[in-house]
């Protein structure tokens, strides 16, 4: 069932006559999502430090943002978070996620980098596959003078973040030369193709719809063949094993929930360490919304406890 809380929600933004995502341009739905986070995000959590840095990528700068945690020494070495935000890799910046990494930061005590990867439709897949590798890269190189620990490094998204998170881990595996320590998995988009069952029984109703799902993957996969791309559609790679540790956390009421679920079965079955979990009453991008979302703030704090542990191992 959903939950209550969900539910008000959702009754208040059919009232509000907020526009559908995909009725939008890119640009009016960027700036509708930076628009309106401020009604569901609680209030950003003090940091002990913030700084805005620039990664050098196969296609130019790409946009940092550095957060340490509260009460920690600014000498101390701290394992590290790479952190890319969902948005459908169309909208969705290192404001819109502001919030999230700096509650991830305290909770863990780690630090986080956010990534400011290049969107759609204007730089298409594989642009922002090639970004988020590229400033992984750079904060591994760079760990020292920062104050990180490289050989602490976690990947971590939601949604088209998610995707990224899984599609990094991969790709440094297969390269060799990038240890990566844990992955983050939040209602990760494995599969472009969209067929798992949630896309029918949650594609409406529920904030995201198949419209928008359509809308988002036609931007970023304009060539329908690249669905079937391992980098677009980690679920397709054919080898899954050896990789790092994960959390894989989808909810109930997403269309992208099976799709999750397949992959941390995936993950498993190859021998990989994994924890899934469900929450059952939520929909897609809750846990962005513990302002008026109770659970979001639960999910948070496990995410933290996760990475934490992950860190100690």
């Amino acid at each position: 069932m959903l939950h209550p809380q969900v539910r008000a929600l959702l009754d208040l933004m059919e009232k509000s006559g907020l526009p559908p995502v995909h009725t939008l341009s890119p640009a009016q739905a960027r700036a509708s999502y930076r628009d309106r986070r401020s009604l569901t995000q609680p209030a950003p959590p003090a940091v002990s430090m913030l700084s805005n840095l620039q990664a050098q990528g196969p296609h130019g700068a790409i946009p940092l943002r550095l957060y340490r945690p509260a009460g920690m020494p600014e000498a101390a070495l701290l394992p590290v978070l790479v952190y890319f935000h969902g948005g459908g890799f169309v909208i969705g910046d290192l404001d819109t996620h502001d919030v999230l990494c700096r509650e991830l930061a305290n909770g863990a005590g780690c630090a986080v980098v956010s990534v400011d990867y290049r969107l759609a439709p204007e730089h298409p897949f594989p642009g922002a596959v090639d970004d988020c590798l590229a400033a992984t890269r750079w904060v591994a190189r760079n760990a020292a003078q920062l104050q990180l620990d490289a050989t602490r490094l976690a990947v971590g998204g939601d949604s088209a973040g998610g995707n990224l998170a899984a599609v990094v881990s991969l790709q440094a595996r297969d390269a060799g030369d990038l240890p990566i320590a844990f992955q983050l998995l939040i209602y990760p988009a494995t599969d472009a193709r969209c067929g798992a069952p949630s896309h029918q029984t949650n594609g409406q109703g529920y904030l995201l719809t198949t419209e928008s799902m359509a809308y988002y993957m036609g931007h970023y996969l304009p060539n329908a063949q690249d669905k079937l791309n391992e980098r677009a559609s980690p679920l397709l790679h054919q080898d899954v094993g050896r990789l790092p540790p994960a959390l894989v956390l989808t909810a109930g009421y997403d269309p992208l929930r099976d799709e999750g679920l397949q992959y941390a079965q995936r993950l498993s079955e190859a021998g990989n360490r994994v924890t899934y979990v469900c929450f059952e009453r939520q929909i897609h991008g809750f846990i962005l919304m513990g302002k008026v979302l109770e659970e979001a703030n639960s999910a948070v704090a496990m995410c933290a406890v996760e990475l934490k542990r992950a860190f100690q191992a």
